[in-house]
């Protein structure tokens, strides 16, 4: 079976750190997947176009929340291009012991998912 392409979205200013320990699980000789591509960190007049391409072009969109993720515009709008795109996205509690916060375009019933490799392998695999 081929791996899944996931987009990760995250917040640039605080958790730069947590996408690349994402980008290093998807190396993992038993990873199902493979990062197709991540947030736009260039704040061009045309990033949620170009983010829009790349989010129809995954299969998947792993959204890694953490601290301040309630306060990332751009976190925010790339959820609400997967969700008017019905690409199937998932919240990762990024932060170990801290509280972690959902995007303001996440729904209400939009869990946020312990981050262990089972469950991430298992969310890839459209587990909900």
């Amino acid at each position: 079976m081929a791996a899944k392409r996931v987009y990760v979205s995250f917040d640039y200013d605080h958790d730069d750190d947590l996408k690349v320990m994402l980008l290093g699980q998807a190396d993992n000789p038993d990873s199902p997947f493979e990062i197709s591509d991540t947030s736009i960190t260039e704040a061009t007049s045309d990033w949620k176009a170009k983010a829009r391409t790349k989010i129809k072009a995954s299969d998947t969109v792993a959204v890694i929340c953490g601290e301040h993720t309630h306060t990332a515009s751009g976190v925010s709008a790339e959820v609400t291009i997967a969700q008017e795109e019905k690409k199937p996205y998932f919240l990762l509690h990024g932060r170990k012991g801290k509280t972690c916060t959902k995007p303001t375009s996440a729904t209400t019933t939009d869990k946020i998912y312990e981050w262990t490799w089972p469950i991430l392998k298992s969310l890839i695999g459209g587990s909900r």
